[in-house]
């Protein structure tokens, strides 16, 4: 699957421990606020362990991806709601 946009900004709350939260995310210079996050799951590519997020605003469910490896932000996906 290629990315719908790679290298996003993504606001994040850390903790407790080792959780992470994404809060906001900035799509094509427009901040779109998160209202929920249907689903976390990890993967690996090689070497390097990924953490997905499904996460929605007021219009799409969207699949944001972080790599642990590059600590880069990528948004794999979006579907229209």
């Amino acid at each position: 699957m290629q990315a719908v946009e790679s290298d996003i900004r993504v606001g994040v709350i850390h903790g407790p421990g080792r959780r992470m939260t994404p809060v906001w995310f900035d799509l094509k210079h427009r901040k779109h606020t998160i209202r929920e996050i249907t689903n976390i799951w990890r993967d690996r590519q090689g070497e390097v362990v990924r953490v997905h997020f499904h996460v929605t605003d007021e219009g799409a469910l969207y699949e944001l991806v972080y790599d642990l490896g590059d600590t880069t932000w990528t948004l794999e996906q979006i579907e229209a709601l």
